[in-house]
Parts: structure tokens; sequence; C-alpha cells
């Protein structure tokens, strides 16, 4: 029997990661101090590694497949296969950032003022790569945590930090000079394992049930009946996703109309359809929408 080879991110995407296989109809089962999840589909062999080692372990093709952030396939200059984008996050919110940071009472306002300075940072090497890109002589350093506090305690001159808002940023007395890169979580592949008919199908039905169950956050289904004479005025009320679905009832003159819509829209859309003439509405959860 064949197997498909997935790594799934340990750490801050681990829980959403499997809670969204959930959502796409895969249970992930873990065990205390095992990197070998279990997983309700005999075809799958589920690996716990971290985010910033994914992308290296599917290029190798220890992994044929996994998910990890983009930051991270720049980080170690990964030659892997983006097969798409997974929006953990509402379609709304940015991406998050990685910028350069300097406390708030320094002189210091853009990239070129940190010539022979030092900097703290997680992802070195793109940093790295980023002031050489510009010709940028910096001393640039790893950084096992609390990056913040050295700048701050003035170990450093300069930190690269992850930021979604940069509120934390601020909050810390520190101040963004500079983005040097976004990121969104990826789903990756081998360029070898892809090739495989068998392992490049599977990867497209896993990621085909994923993205569904990600489209479906945050919304429902709406179904009502009303009259054909109404119908010009409830399909202006509705923001469809996709034109509605309307089907004839038995009643001569009655027709009903199903909807997808987002779920926050629906206590100012149901008093709305109601005074115009819609009845028998009924709400009801989605698991997955795919179009």
């Amino acid at each position: 029997m064949k197997i498909l080879k997935l790594g799934i991110p340990k750490g801050s995407l681990q829980d959403k990661t499997i809670e969204i296989f959930r959502m796409a109809g895969f249970n992930i089962y873990l065990s205390a101090r095992s990197y070998f999840p279990t997983i309700d589909d005999e075809e799958i062999k589920v690996v716990l590694i971290r985010a910033q080692e994914m992308s290296r372990y599917v290029e190798e093709g220890v992994l044929d497949c996994g998910i990890t952030g983009e930051d991270w396939i720049l980080e170690n200059n990964s030659d892997v296969i983006r097969l798409s984008e997974l929006m953990y996050a509402k379609r709304t919110l940015n991406p998050v950032r990685w910028v350069i940071a300097v406390r708030n009472d320094s002189k210091i306002t853009k990239p070129g003022d940190l010539k022979g300075k030092r900097i703290a940072t997680e992802l070195l090497q793109y940093t790295k790569r980023y002031f050489k890109d510009k010709k940028i002589d910096v001393d640039v350093e790893f950084s096992w945590g609390a990056t913040e506090v050295k700048v701050k305690s003035g170990l450093v001159d300069a930190i690269t930090e992850l930021t979604e808002t940069g509120e934390s940023l601020k909050a810390n007395g520190l101040r963004e000079i500079a983005t040097i890169c976004h990121s969104t979580t990826k789903f990756i592949a081998n360029k070898v394992s892809l090739k495989d008919k068998w392992k490049k199908k599977k990867m497209e039905h896993i990621l085909l049930l994923l993205q569904g169950a990600l489209e479906a956050r945050d919304k429902v289904g709406l179904k009502l009946n009303l009259k054909e004479e109404d119908l010009k005025k409830i399909i202006s009320i509705l923001p469809a996703l996709k034109k509605p679905t309307i089907s004839s009832l038995t009643i001569k003159g009655w027709i009903a109309i199903e909807v997808i819509v987002e779920e926050k829209e629906v206590r100012r859309l149901l008093p709305l359809l109601k005074e115009n003439g819609a009845q028998g509405i009924i709400e009801y959860p989605l698991n997955k929408v795919i179009y």
C-alpha cells in the first residue's frame, strides 16, 4: 500500500492545523512526547516537525508534503513546490510580517543606518541575505528567544522580529523601520513526490478538503421560501457569495432560495428577509464549501 508522508507543524500552528484537518474530515490523534501522531487514513503517515524545519525535510524528500510558513521556506532557501496558501486567519487580516525594529529613542530610521551595527533575530539566514542584497554590512546573530528584550537592554542595535499588527513592538517601546518579508501558511510538496501520480492525486484530495473546510469557516447556509413576486426584493437583500440556488415549490407561485452568507451578516439579514416576504427561514452550519 502506498503511503503519503505528511508533515504538520509543531508549535504555534499545531492546534490550528489539527483543527482544520478535523474540519476537513481527518482526525489526528497526538500522544505524549510522540512525533508520530496517528490519523484515521491508512494512506497517510503524519510526522510532527517544527515549522522552521519543515521545508528542508520536504525538499530532501524525508516528507512528501507539509505545512509551514512562507518565512521559513525563505529562511531555508528551500526548493519546494508551494501548492497552495492556507488562510488560517480571516481573509480580511493581513499576513504576518518580519520587520526590523529599533528602540523608540534610537537615531536609526532606515536599514542603511544599521551599517556596522548588531542585529538579533530567529530569521537568521534570510536577514543576512536581505542586508547583503542591499550591500549593508551588518553583524546578524541568532536569537534563541526574548529578542525584543535584547534591543531594549542595549545588547543589540536592532532586531528582526515577527509581527501581525505591530502593537506588541509598540508596547515594548520599539519602532519599526522596515518590513523585510510577508508570510502566510503554505501547503508545500517535494518535487519528486509530485511526479508520482498517486501521491500527487492524494495531495490534491487533501488540499481540496482543507480548502473546503477553511472556506466554510465563519459562513452559514440560509434556506427560505417566498412568493415569486418578492424574488427581486429578496435577491437585492442577500449578499450571496455566488448566485443563490432557486427552486420551485409544490405551491403555485412560491419558490425556495438557498444561499451561503457570512455568519456575522445573519442577524442583520433575517429581519430584512422576513419584512420583505420570506417565510420558513432556516439557518444551518457548513462543514465545507467547495467551488
